[in-house]
């Protein structure tokens, strides 16, 4: 049989109180929707579980076997919702995110070390991968990925730089030798290093000035997969093995040492930013509302 916590909770009442009066006042329900309780209890199992009388309501020998296993029952239960309230209450916990390699790199240094310090009991687990799968179903909190590949049906916040740009760059001992493309078509006639996506997809390069894009599939003497094996082009660029193209950010410690020189610059194409994206519904986990609030900034509005 199936009986309603509530009425488990309306008899400890009444037993405690020893009668329905008293066990309404503590309660807060009226007397008479405890004896309903009680009632829908006592048909349920088929016994009477208390003795009644004008002066007094008694446990019968059934209601004391049940009241003395159901109050630890119902207190390991308390416990249980008083946990769950601990974290409504404060910020603690777990928050998964599913993330690009890409913005594990470029976007989450900036945010992650003041995110931890702000909570503390807050357990932050990031799983950077370029394949796209389906954070809800993988058991992640929240995603970060870029406007074309949002999920439907999910709010998005941006995070991080909100223009980005993909740079194309070369050794200067390359350069030298091979000469420094003025157009991005002439990349055809150079040793590119070239990406793949996990799906199997190569994605063009592409350019654009002054409304004019130009795309570009590259041919070249290294690929690698897209985002886990992006430092290894990287050191291939550097040693003169090729032009790279890939994330301005992730190139520009290298423009900066002069290990990387930057190529057709005034074509560098402009994209939107990253956004963190999560599951349209009212009650957001604490710490990833927390994490969002704290990506906003103190102001911008609270998380619904």
């Amino acid at each position: 049989m199936k009986s309603n916590l509530g009425d488990l909770n309306a008899l400890m009442a009444v037993a405690r109180a020893g009668g329905f009066r008293d066990a309404a006042r503590a309660t807060g329900i009226s007397a008479s929707g405890l004896s309903e309780a009680v009632r829908r209890l006592e048909t349920a199992l088929g016994v009477r579980l208390f003795n009644r009388s004008t002066r007094s309501v008694v446990p019968t020998e059934a209601g004391k076997r049940l009241l003395e296993r159901l109050s630890p029952a119902l207190t390991e239960v308390e416990s249980a919702l008083d946990v769950v309230n601990t974290f409504r209450d404060r910020t603690a916990g777990t928050l998964r995110l599913n993330v690009p390699v890409s913005a594990a790199r470029l976007v989450l240094p900036a945010i992650v070390p003041g995110f931890l310090a702000a909570y503390p009991e807050i357990r932050l687990e990031v799983v950077a991968e370029d394949s796209f799968v389906d954070v809800l179903a993988a058991g992640f909190d929240a995603g970060i990925r870029y406007d074309e590949r949002l999920e439907q049906d999910m709010i998005a916040v941006p995070i991080g730089p909100r223009v980005q740009r993909f740079a194309a760059a070369a050794s200067p001992a390359y350069l030298d030798h091979h000469g420094r493309p003025a157009h991005p078509r002439e990349l055809l006639n150079h040793a590119c290093l070239c990406g793949r996506f996990s799906s199997g997809a190569m994605p063009p390069w592409e350019f654009e000035r002054d409304g004019e894009v130009v795309r570009v599939e590259p041919t070249g003497p290294l690929l690698v997969s897209m985002g886990t094996a992006t430092d290894l082009a990287v050191a291939a660029a550097m040693a003169g093995t090729g032009i790279i193209c890939l994330f301005d950010g992730w190139l520009r410690p290298y423009f900066d040492s002069g290990a990387l020189e930057p190529v057709l610059e005034a074509w560098w194409q402009r994209f939107p930013g990253p956004f963190l994206y999560y599951p349209g519904r009212r009650l957001v986990p604490a710490p990833l509302r927390a994490f969002i609030d704290f990506v906003r900034g103190p102001s911008r509005s609270p998380v619904r």
